[in-house]
């Protein structure tokens, strides 16, 4: 099960670099002028977790293997966009791609990285690119709109569903609200996802500032919280120079280099925890001798559904999850004390898998 976090933004706000940083890599050209990515660069990440490296030394794992998240650099939006300026249908398709943007704004003053509007002003930044995306969706709407009109009249219910949709959706639209504030019902929550609109993507603000603005952040970064505040939106604080520094030491020099610059843990570390609380995921573990590994699930899932993201014939030939609690896991000192303990429970079909959950499946073949 892959998710994607598509990184924008205007021109030169840190996107490339923040991305560098990301996927340790310099795959993603960082210079000072606005589409120099052009083409979206993809990258994986690992999903920091401690618990894992727990579990794997009580086990004796000889491999760890991390849950991933996959970035996408998608290149610098301008006013316009929505009307192909800059590139800009381009990238419009790549965001719909993704499930969630990360919204780099740039809170840092530096006269030697220009600006694309001349000024820094995070704030209209992101109102700049939640106008663009909400014109791109009503255009989108309004041409669906005209093609969907005959099946409306001839009785076809799926398109009567995407019409009330679409109209709904146009509604907030043209009142300046992104699409995300609808209230879709849960039957209507499939065939809302199938209209695939820019802002109906959760967003995750990336507030970049300097170097010595780090761990506090600055006047613009409060201006952003307390705009994504008001939406019911997050954000996070980050340095991308910093990151970038960070992603080419070794783990020892980067912790004192952190220590140093006040910081308590790396500002991606933040980022990818945000990004994965915003697309409501949790982690559960399989663990043994062979390996500790993590697997990322949306919150909610039932155990089948769990095993299926390991292999289809997991969730077709369920039988049961034998479960133990993270806490049961560690505190006892691994599988065998946890079940002599009676902490290891055989769970059905309608189990709810929870967040660090240590899972072994039993399915028909």
């Amino acid at each position: 099960m892959g998710f994607k976090m598509g990184i924008v933004g205007l021109p030169n706000v840190g996107k490339s670099t923040l991305f560098n940083a990301l996927t340790r890599t310099a795959a993603a050209q960082a210079a000072n002028f606005p589409f120099c990515t052009i083409e979206p660069n993809v990258g994986e990440v690992a999903v920091p977790d401690a618990r894992l490296d727990k579990l794997a030394e009580i086990a004796s794992s000889k491999s760890i293997i991390p849950t991933r998240m996959t970035f996408v650099d998608i290149a610098g939006l301008v006013k316009g966009a929505s009307k192909g300026e800059g590139l800009g249908n381009q990238f419009l398709a790549n965001i719909r791609e993704v499930d969630a943007i990360a919204h780099v704004l740039r809170c840092f003053e530096d006269g030697d990285v220009t600006h694309v509007e001349g000024r820094v002003d995070p704030v209209a930044d992101a109102e700049t690119i939640d106008t663009e995306l909400m014109l791109a969706d009503i255009e989108s709407i309004e041409k669906r709109l005209q093609n969907i009109i005959r099946k409306v009249r001839g009785g076809d219910k799926e398109a009567v569903q995407q019409e009330r949709l679409m109209r709904m959706a146009l509604e907030v639209l043209e009142a300046g609200t992104p699409a995300r504030t609808v209230k879709v019902d849960e039957d209507d929550a499939k065939a809302w996802r199938m209209l695939q609109l820019l802002t109906t993507k959760p967003v995750l603000y990336v507030c970049n500032v300097g170097e010595a603005e780090a761990s506090e952040g600055n006047d613009f970064s409060t201006q952003v919280a307390a705009m994504a505040e008001a939406q019911g939106n997050s954000h996070v604080i980050i340095s991308a120079q910093i990151e970038e520094e960070i992603s080419q030491l070794e783990t020892e020099e980067a912790d004192m280099f952190l220590e140093e610059m006040g910081l308590k843990e790396a500002g991606l570390d933040r980022l990818i925890r945000a990004g994965y609380e915003l697309l409501h995921l949790e982690t559960y573990f399989t663990v043994g001798p062979k390996e500790a590994r993590a697997w990322t699930i949306k919150t909610g899932t039932s155990a089948p559904k769990a095993a299926g993201v390991i292999h289809g014939d997991f969730e077709r030939g369920f039988i049961r999850a034998e479960t133990i609690a993270y806490d049961d896991f560690i505190r006892l000192g691994g599988e065998a004390p946890a079940k002599e303990a009676g902490k290891m429970r055989a769970e059905g079909k309608s189990y709810i898998v929870k967040d660090g959950d240590v899972l072994h499946f039993l399915f028909n073949t």
